[in-house]
């Protein structure tokens, strides 16, 4: 059963895209401001104690590993609005067949229909490698 997305759906979940690259933007550079507020690398270097360092280390990598995923985001983002641009969003990459309103609506940059998400998901579980 092929369905379409309308005009109208199309023109929420564009929205709806735009709205949180603007949202990521800014999240993104309130936590770069608040890293370089804390200055925790400075912190790390004028520490004695090893368990001192290996926290602000730690607290760093948070720190960073959180910015990357907001990075990710974006990219994901932009990627469904340049697909919304061609006319293949909402499209499943791998079956073609269209994917679901219910899902788009949950999760806007969705590439993938459900059946084959959990494919994808099984195949590439271990860091982007297929799985034997």
């Amino acid at each position: 059963m092929t369905v379409q997305l309308t005009d109208h759906q199309i023109k929420v979940l564009k929205t709806k895209l735009n709205d949180r690259f603007m949202a990521l933007r800014r999240e993104i550079s309130e936590e770069l401001l608040r890293y370089d507020e804390q200055q925790y690398g400075e912190l790390a270097g004028r520490v004695h104690d090893t368990g001192d360092a290996a926290l602000a280390d730690l607290l760093v990598d948070i720190e960073l590993a959180s910015i990357d995923r907001h990075v990710q985001e974006i990219r994901d983002i932009d990627t469904a609005l340049m697909r919304i641009a061609e006319g293949s969003y909402g499209e499943c990459r791998d079956c073609q067949e269209p994917i679901a309103i219910e899902r788009l609506t949950a999760y806007p940059v969705a590439q993938r229909c459900v059946a084959c998400q959990q494919v994808h998901d099984r195949t590439y579980a271990h860091g982007g490698q297929a799985a034997l």
